[in-house]
């Protein structure tokens, strides 16, 4: 069974020996130019995308718009990504021992934010990865989810997908 990264996890890209990416750093932010009419009564998150080079080589990167897609929600709606405040990665030469990180805002209802999933496909010089799926939520310790003394959200997070994944894969047993 697939599982999903939750987010802040590493994903390795086998056909690109020492790349890596990860999606991290979600939480409530406004823009920095200001908000988007289109999102009016929407509320902003940020989230970043960071490409990490462990490899020998040096890899250009290719992270832009078309390339993220953000869902909101149990349904899986889509978000309102905010392109003019956003920044991406446009054929940025990645060396050894270095990153790069994109910075995307978006926007969703208030009550749909507690799940937020994003799907990445980078391009790494002409050829394009596998698509990856990381998922996420804002203010999960805030509703009530389990939460030992010392959790972080990661450990929350983590503990609900491995919930989730385990009630589907007992209801298709039976």
């Amino acid at each position: 069974m697939y599982e999903p990264n939750v987010v802040g996890d590493w994903q390795e890209y086998d056909e690109h020996a020492g790349l890596r990416l990860r999606v991290h750093g979600l939480e409530r932010a406004e823009p920095p130019r200001g908000r988007d009419d289109a999102a009016d009564g929407l509320t902003y998150f940020r989230l970043r995308i960071t490409v990490e080079n462990r490899g020998e080589r040096r890899f250009t990167v290719h992270l832009e718009d078309g390339q993220i897609d953000v869902r909101v929600g149990t349904e899986g709606e889509s978000a309102f990504v905010d392109w003019r405040n956003s920044q991406f990665i446009e054929g940025f030469d990645v060396y050894p021992l270095r990153r790069v990180t994109a910075v995307l805002f978006a926007a969703g209802p208030e009550s749909a934010l507690g799940q937020v999933d994003v799907q990445v496909q980078v391009r790494v010089d002409d050829d394009w990865a596998d698509r990856r799926l990381w998922t996420g939520g804002l203010g999960l310790c805030d509703e009530g989810a389990w939460a030992p003394a010392g959790a972080t959200t990661h450990d929350v997070l983590a503990h609900q997908v491995s919930s989730f994944l385990r009630r589907q894969a007992e209801e298709g047993t039976a």
